[in-house]
């Protein structure tokens, strides 16, 4: 792992417990997670030039996440964090649970760059795709998965970092607010929707 990686996670770790990023509250570990509605389908293209659908993960549990690769602040930390849960699941992840990180800044995103970025973050891609497109297919599903985006002057992108996860139906069925969600927390919900 990186000098560079560990930072990140370091301080991802430190901000989990103090922020409240969960779109859901703990008491519900207890109980099935509610199914929100049917996952927003998209057709994107991956880190290896190929085209990939949410279909393509059937029988999976996802979590789609969105980034892009020059963000310097939060995009990091919130891969950081999901490196250490795609660590944590152990054979679970690839097998039964998948990762998808959509570029928002898709101009600049390229598959090439896409690629570089989950090699410096050591993503494992037997389990984990990085997605982009045409403007307009981001623009559409970052709509769908109400993701606000929105280029500044200087070139970054704001965006609201939002984690859904998806259960092997294709049910939207919780969704992180932030980067400070418990990674525990985070994994169990992935393992129990795997259980289902």
């Amino acid at each position: 792992m990186s000098a560079l990686l560990k930072r990140m996670l370091a301080l991802a770790l430190l901000v989990a417990p103090a922020a409240s990023g969960l779109a859901h509250d703990a008491s519900q570990h207890a109980e099935r997670l509610p199914v929100i509605g049917p996952a927003p389908d998209f057709a994107l293209t991956s880190q290896d030039n190929k085209p990939v659908t949410l279909a393509d993960y059937q029988g999976k549990v996802v979590a789609v996440t969105f980034i892009y690769a020059t963000c310097t602040d939060t995009c990091p930390i919130l891969t950081a964090l999901l490196v250490k849960v795609q660590q944590d699941l152990g054979s679970a992840f690839g097998s039964k649970i998948a990762f998808v990180s959509i570029s928002v800044d898709p101009e600049r995103d390229t598959p090439d760059v896409l690629r570089e970025y989950a090699k410096n973050f050591d993503a494992d891609l037997s389990g984990w795709a990085f997605l982009t497109g045409s403007p307009s297919a981001i623009r559409d599903v970052t709509r769908r998965y109400g993701v606000f985006v929105r280029k500044t002057a200087s070139g970054d992108v704001d965006h609201t970092f939002l984690t859904s996860l998806i259960d092997a139906n294709g049910s939207m069925r919780v969704q992180y607010l932030g980067v400070g969600f418990d990674p525990e927390e985070f994994r169990r919900d992935l393992l129990g929707l795997a259980d289902e």
